[in-house]
């Protein structure tokens, strides 16, 4: 009863979508990779909010919740019927009555499972399609025979673009990139490789009393070069945010000064590389929202960069939804791990293949703790944290990491507003 009520719901909604897109034709922007999706819809809203009156969909679910009711300007934290029934009446109301609706509407597209993209490209035209990394090994890839099949999912992505649409590539992806620019559309390119038209360059880590603070880079348009700070957030992730969201902004004619502002007050989502107080004069890197290889190797390497007087310290959880690529991918990360950092705790019971690489590497046994869940490793973590000791934090969702970052963190008073999953549906998790 319960999916029979999800599929006639969802039906319902999604066809109040597409009716409220072709009575108000609002301006699309869909994007769609394996890391970095949130982060770039993030800032791209932090951007385009201080011109247009902008909508984003609210969290990171399947586009077939997601998509809809983000075109309906509905949230989608609750699985009540009334609420449903709510989000019904409301767009009823759209089509019915006249509002004030959004300039643009800025998407997270999934791909969970073949046939996801697809599905929502053949019904979503969109104006500016953008794409992320998708990396060597990427999370979803369980039910693809490949990771050539999971990216030719995502490219079906392009097949939303309007005639006169703008496509943006992540050109250090060269998989994506290659693929992605045999096509007729406007094509601008991004990262900090050789191919990128607006690339990323002279990156560094700025710091206050010897602790890490945010990041600084500069950016370069053909022979245009502009100084960008952002505060609170490590990794290539947000520097390729950032990247997208000059793109866009410029492109829209948003004044220079208006993005680079925006940039500079932009504040990044929960879980994702965000620099957080831990207790006893610790920092922590906390990158808890959800897990893939690539984004766990963009986060040693950034603990690697990271100049400081204490320990560097790892807490890794389980990678879901790799499927037959689950133990060398966990090898790999901890043999990756020994280059980096003095002290790793993993947790859960993927995480021994860590271990396993970690064993392999230069990191000694000793040096090396396994624990069942995420808080039993903020509770030991609390005990043997220093003063300049840098912690980075990560695991797939159902791993629920933030338990660790609440063991130590500095003011868990303030939790709700800092760490991810802090709604009531994750209360009794």
């Amino acid at each position: 009863m319960k999916s029979f009520f999800k599929k006639i719901t969802i039906a319902i909604v999604t066809y109040e979508a597409k009716l409220v897109l072709k009575k108000y034709k609002p301006k699309i922007i869909a994007i769609t990779g394996s890391v970095g999706k949130t982060g770039t819809k993030e800032s791209l809203y932090s951007v385009l909010k201080k011109t247009f009156f902008v909508y984003r969909s609210e969290t990171s679910s399947s586009n077939e919740i997601s998509v809809p009711l983000a075109i309906l300007g509905c949230p989608n934290s609750d699985v009540s019927p009334f609420f449903w029934l709510r989000n019904i009446l409301h767009g009823i109301s759209l089509l019915v009555f006249r509002h004030v609706y959004p300039q643009w509407i800025i998407l997270e597209i999934r791909s969970e499972r073949p046939g996801d993209v697809e599905k929502v490209s053949k019904w979503l035209k969109a104006d500016i399609v953008i794409f992320t990394l998708l990396g060597e090994m990427p999370t979803h890839v369980e039910f693809f025979d490949s990771v050539e099949h999971l990216a030719q999912e995502k490219l079906c992505l392009i097949n939303s673009l309007k005639e006169d649409g703008l496509l943006i590539l992540n050109s250090d992806d060269e998989r994506i990139f290659e693929l992605g620019s045999e096509n007729k559309y406007k094509i601008i390119s991004y990262g900090f490789g050789k191919n990128a038209q607006v690339k990323a360059g002279k990156t560094k880590i700025l710091y206050k009393a010897k602790k890490p603070t945010g990041l600084y880079f500069e950016l370069k348009d053909n022979s245009h070069t502009v100084s960008i700070e952002l505060k609170n957030v490590f990794g290539k992730h947000h520097i390729y945010s950032a990247l997208v969201a000059y793109i866009v902004g410029s492109n829209l004619k948003i004044k220079e000064n208006d993005i680079l502002e925006a940039l500079a007050d932009y504040v990044p989502p929960a879980g994702r590389l965000r620099i957080v107080e831990g207790v006893k004069g610790s920092t922590i890197i906390d990158d808890t929202y959800n897990s893939s290889p690539v984004a766990v190797f963009a986060g040693l390497e950034t603990l690697k960069k990271i100049k400081t007087k204490g320990k560097k310290i790892a807490v890794l959880g389980d990678m879901l939804e790799l499927g037959k690529y689950t133990v060398d991918a966990h090898k790999e990360i901890g043999l990756a791990t020994g280059e980096v950092i003095n002290l790793l705790l993993v947790v859960g019971p993927r995480a021994q293949y860590i271990k396993e690489g970690a064993l392999a590497s230069s990191l000694s046994e000793k040096n090396i703790i396994e624990f069942k869940d995420s808080k039993q490793a903020g509770k030991y973590l609390e005990t043997v944290l220093e003063d300049g000791d840098i912690v980075f934090v990560k695991g797939s969702q159902v791993m629920r990491m933030e338990h660790t970052v609440e063991e130590i963190m500095a003011h868990p008073e303030n939790k709700k507003q800092i760490l991810v999953r802090q709604g009531k549906e994750w209360e009794r998790n």
